[in-house]
């Protein structure tokens, strides 16, 4: 269940990265290195979210 608990925990970082993203791109005077920041670590998040349900499967 560890895994499925990290998974949930990544699940959430995703969303919050997603508002903040959204947010900063509303906004006109957000600075484009904190855009592609944010969307850096949103991607890489995604990324361990894909990987982890890989593995998951794998294993059942």
């Amino acid at each position: 269940m560890a895994l499925q608990a990290h998974l949930v925990e990544l699940e959430r970082k995703h969303k919050v990265l997603e508002s903040e993203l959204h947010d900063a791109l509303v906004h006109l005077s957000t600075d484009d290195l904190r855009i592609v920041e944010l969307k850096r670590r949103k991607l890489m998040v995604k990324d361990e979210i894909e990987r982890l349900r890989q593995a998951s499967d794998t294993l059942h």
